[in-house]
C-alpha cells in the first residue's frame, strides 16, 4: 500500500475554482483501479495551501492512473491555478496503528 501527498499552493481566487474541480473528480479518482481513497487536506495557517492524499494499492496503480485522460484533463485544470510549482511525494506505510 502506497500513500500519494501532493501540496499545491493557489492563488487567492483560485482555491474555491479548484475545490469545485476536486468535488467533480473525486469519486471518479476514487473509483480507479487500485485506489482506496482521495481527500482533499488544507493547511491551518496559510488557506492557500492543499494537500491532496491518496492510498492506492502500489504504485503501478498510481501511475496508471496518471496516465488516464481523467488525471490529463483535471491536472492540467488544476495547474492552471497554482501560485507555484506543486510538490509531491509518495511514501510507504510502514508502521500502522
Amino acid at each position: 500500500m502506497i500513500i500519494r501527498i501532493v501540496k499545491m499552493r493557489f492563488r487567492d481566487d483560485a482555491i474555491s475554482p479548484f475545490e469545485r474541480v476536486f468535488d467533480q473528480v473525486r469519486e471518479r479518482i476514487r473509483a480507479q483501479p487500485g485506489c482506496h481513497s482521495v481527500e482533499l487536506l488544507q493547511d491551518i495557517r496559510d488557506p492557500c495551501v492543499l494537500f491532496t492524499y491518496s492510498v492506492w494499492d502500489h504504485e503501478e496503480a498510481l501511475n496508471a492512473y496518471r496516465q488516464t485522460d481523467l488525471f490529463v484533463t483535471t491536472w492540467k485544470q488544476t495547474r492552471s491555478l497554482f501560485s507555484e510549482k506543486a510538490e509531491a511525494w509518495t511514501v510507504q506505510m510502514i508502521n500502522q496503528a
